[in-house]
């Protein structure tokens, strides 16, 4: 059975949180491990809004941070479904930092994570295609597909993606 096509329009997520002290460290900057959790859920969320199913989490490429993120700053985050496959989907989140009193934005990183479709019984199931109806959803999709095929070479080789 193939299911209809969808655009990443129709999946995209914009999660907003305002940064209070208990997100921060010592400095004032919010935990990095505080932005991947909501990373993973608006990617999460967008690939169930695609999936039409719940999804896992497979990967996380590396992450870094280009700007701290600040209590009472608004962390946002902006994710997309760039490409998919019978049952994965990659997705791009991009990261904000809002100064909710200047207006002031700053990107402070992006990730693209790879979630899989799960049916009733917890296996992988298929997804709908990808329905790539901009010049920009078609680039996005192409520089999926070289991830992918990076992350597959990876695996093939055994590599943990980290260096000696």
């Amino acid at each position: 059975m193939t299911l209809p096509a969808k655009p990443p329009s129709r999946s995209r997520v914009m999660l907003t949180q305002l940064m209070l002290p208990e997100h921060a460290n010592a400095y004032g900057n919010v935990h990095g491990g505080v932005i991947m959790k909501m990373v993973d859920e608006a990617g999460g969320i967008a690939a169930m809004r695609h999936a039409g199913r719940p999804c896992v989490t497979v990967a996380i490429d590396s992450m870094t941070f280009h700007s701290p993120v600040h209590v009472g700053e608004l962390l946002g985050c902006d994710a997309t479904v760039d490409w998919v496959g019978r049952s994965s989907l990659e997705v791009h989140v991009h990261v904000t930092a809002e100064n909710p009193v200047t207006g002031q934005i700053t990107h402070t990183n992006s990730a693209y994570l790879v979630y899989v479709a799960i049916d009733e019984n917890r296996k992988p199931c298929e997804v709908p295609p990808l329905l790539l109806e901009t010049d920009e959803d078609r680039k996005r999709f192409e520089a999926a597909e070289a991830r992918r095929k990076r992350r597959l070479e990876e695996r093939k080789r055994g590599d943990t993606g980290s260096s000696s």
